[in-house]
């Protein structure tokens, strides 16, 4: 079955940098597009970013410039490096499958604050 487990998330001073990492396994990780996506307090999950198998990626125009998405395939490992962070970033991210399946993992808060 499938398994998305996310880390890297913390408390961050606005400006700061993050780099997030989401393991996947019981799916054929190098066929899947994969996609960051975030929950702030009190909204719906948006999708932040995606990259394609072939590592073309796509980033939501509020972080165009600040995030960028990579990923692993001999780890099965998708990563967001996040710079520049402000306060709107505050949520909890998670990866999934771009689109996203059933299953989601328990994503990484990630808090951004003086």
């Amino acid at each position: 079955q499938v398994q998305l487990v996310e880390s890297g998330g913390g408390l961050v001073q606005p400006g700061g940098s993050l780099r997030l990492s989401c393991a996947a396994s019981g799916i054929i990780f190098r066929i899947y597009a994969m996609g960051w996506y975030r929950q702030a307090p009190g909204k719906q999950r948006e999708l932040v970013a995606t990259i394609t198998s072939d590592g073309l990626a796509n980033l939501a125009d509020s972080v165009k410039g600040r995030f960028t998405i990579s990923r692993d395939g001999a780890k099965n490992t998708v990563y967001l490096q996040m710079n520049s962070l402000k306060s709107e970033d505050t949520a909890i991210y998670y990866c999934n499958t771009y689109p996203p399946g059933a299953r989601w993992g328990q994503g990484t808060q990630v808090t951004v604050s003086s």
